[in-house]
């Protein structure tokens, strides 16, 4: 049996009656306001209190010699050290400093030690304290070798935290000759 088609003419028909009915005014197609969404709570991170979860504080290590020894400094690039290590060949002692004027002890921790220093106020401008320090002292093999930063703590002043890096190590190295 032969599949019929409807003629043509009835789409053509309902298409012309279609456009013999009049149109309503067009009205604006307005989509619906979005739906107030609450507002996400705050990302509170806890406060570890393990140094070592601390964030590093930002800037990077620099190292440079001249004629009293090798220099390793700590800050901004392009701002003043918040800490240095300074050998002094002539004087066979390192110098630990911190940017400040606050003379409360140094807290130095490491992965494998934690020490207490007294510090001395240096007298330059801008003004650092310091600590002097014998090159064999386990102190300094400790900052050296700790594992990805140790930290700086002084009552009173923002607590440093900083990378481990090699110009510790060459600090040194260059006063124990």
């Amino acid at each position: 049996m032969p599949v019929r088609h409807p003629p043509l003419s009835v789409p053509l028909l309902a298409l012309a009656a279609a456009a013999c009915v009049p149109q309503s005014a067009a009205r604006p197609v307005v989509a619906p306001p979005p739906a107030a969404l609450p507002a996400p709570p705050p990302v509170v991170q806890p406060a570890s209190d393990d140094w070592r979860d601390w964030p590093t504080t930002p800037g990077t290590w620099s190292y440079r010699r001249d004629a009293r020894g090798g220099l390793a400094l700590f800050g901004p690039a392009g701002g003043d050290a918040l800490l240095s290590l300074r050998c002094d060949v002539a004087a066979r002692r390192l110098y630990l400093s911190r940017a400040g004027s606050a003379t409360g002890p140094l807290t130095i921790r490491t992965t494998s030690l934690t020490r207490g220093v007294a510090v001395q106020p240096t007298g330059g401008t801008p003004p650092y304290v310091a600590v002097a320090l014998a090159p064999d002292d386990r102190l300094l093999d400790a900052m050296a070798f700790s594992r990805g930063h140790f930290t700086v703590q002084q009552a009173g002043t923002a607590t440093l935290v900083v990378p481990a890096w090699a110009e510790v190590g060459r600090v040194i190295e260059d006063c124990r000759g």
